[in-house]
């Protein structure tokens, strides 16, 4: 889908033009035959508007093409539209950003049965560090919990360090912002998601949930083996990563985000802008030691749900969503309200992400030696 066959869809002179349609699928061509990936999608937003939507290759092992209609995992960028809903209620004073979580809850958190769904809060006993836990240190990623404790040695949740005081990737942190707003408030993450994200920004095909009539048009993965993964049909509201969606609806989203719909110029710039300092050399392993002052990142921050850069075009914000057999990144820049989003159902489509972002949107600075570690990136020759 191309939205406008102009290079850019505005005479704006500040800001670098994006590559017309049959540059960005040359570019994506050469990318698949670098990396070896079976799958990628890509959309380009100008201006708070999306102006391409494209897809190659294929979205399972049958052959069968992959289609910016197909459904695919939106993996761990689903925390950030989850924080776009965490901060819709901020800005509806439903919840306050700096407030204990057991304000919102009925007994403490290690009193509530473990359950699937959720995470193991009893292993938390003893320890009443949980009370310094706010919407804000869950959505920096700051909470102190390792990124799922059942990843642990012993498989048992715990705090780390002091809440707030340093960032440590977690999904359980995301999921405990989860459990206070269905605990604590009454809320049903996956209808709110539905109502006020899904069905506001046309996205059919998208939801935190398995739905039967998403098997028509299905990516499945590849792995750095090669090896197929069928597409998982999650049955769990999870708010770290259960959103199945589409190229065509999560780039309606992000040219919302981007735009600061749906929010107050307040929250949106609260959101977009750096909330914590990141002191680690990568972000995984999640619980690295930090770096000495004189060698952290001085461009890069939590932001609320996002990771915040600086850069020669000034702020920027990313996230990126990523499992054994996805590959997804987001990248947004506040200055021309422009993003590129990139999902592939071929994890081997990583090392190609920082060539093709800078493809798209020019030299923008983002931290992939941070995002990816010590990955080995193609340089576009």
């Amino acid at each position: 889908m191309l939205a406008c066959g102009c290079a850019t869809t505005s005479a704006r002179r500040d800001v670098p033009p994006v590559p017309d349609v049959a540059a960005l699928d040359a570019e994506a061509a050469r990318a698949m035959t670098a990396t070896g990936a079976k799958g990628l999608a890509i959309a380009v937003i100008d201006d708070g508007r999306v102006v391409a939507t494209r897809a190659y290759g294929a979205r399972d092992a049958k052959g069968q093409p992959l289609r910016t209609d197909t459904v695919m995992y939106g993996a761990s960028i689903t925390k950030t539209v989850f924080a776009y809903l965490v901060m819709q209620l901020a800005d509806e004073k439903r919840i306050d950003l700096d407030t204990s979580i057991s304000r919102y809850l009925d007994k403490p958190l290690p009193e509530y049965p473990d359950e699937d769904r959720y995470s193991t809060w009893s292993h938390l006993a003893g320890d009443e560090r949980w009370r310094d836990i706010t919407p804000r240190v869950l959505l920096t990623h700051s909470a102190g919990f390792a990124n799922f404790g059942f990843l642990e040695p012993d498989e048992r949740l715990r705090i780390h360090f002091a809440p707030g005081s340093r960032f440590a990737y977690s999904g359980d942190g995301i999921i405990l912002m989860q459990f206070a707003l269905e605990r604590g408030l009454g809320l049903d993450v996956g209808a709110e998601l539905q109502r006020r994200v899904f069905d506001r920004f046309g996205m059919r095909t998208t939801s935190m949930t398995w739905r039967p009539d998403f098997a028509n048009n299905l990516a499945d993965g590849w792995k750095l083996d090669g090896g197929v993964e069928p597409h998982d049909e999650r049955s769990r509201v999870r708010a770290a990563g259960s959103m199945d969606t589409t190229l065509e609806d999560l780039s309606r989203f992000a040219a919302a985000l981007v735009r600061g719909e749906g929010l107050s110029p307040e929250v949106f710039a609260r959101m977009t802008s750096p909330q914590l300092p990141i002191t680690t050399r990568s972000q995984f392993p999640t619980l690295q030691d930090e770096l000495p002052p004189e060698a952290r990142r001085k461009d890069l921050a939590a932001g609320l749900g996002v990771v915040v850069f600086d850069g020669p075009q000034g702020r920027g914000f990313f996230k990126n969503g990523h499992n054994d057999s996805t590959a997804n990144t987001l990248v947004c820049l506040p200055r021309g309200r422009r993003c590129v989003l990139i999902l592939s159902n071929d994890v081997r489509a990583e090392p190609a992400y920082p060539h093709l972002v800078r493809f798209v949107l020019g030299e923008a600075g983002v931290p992939w030696d941070w995002e990816y570690g010590d990955m080995a990136f193609w340089d576009g020759r």
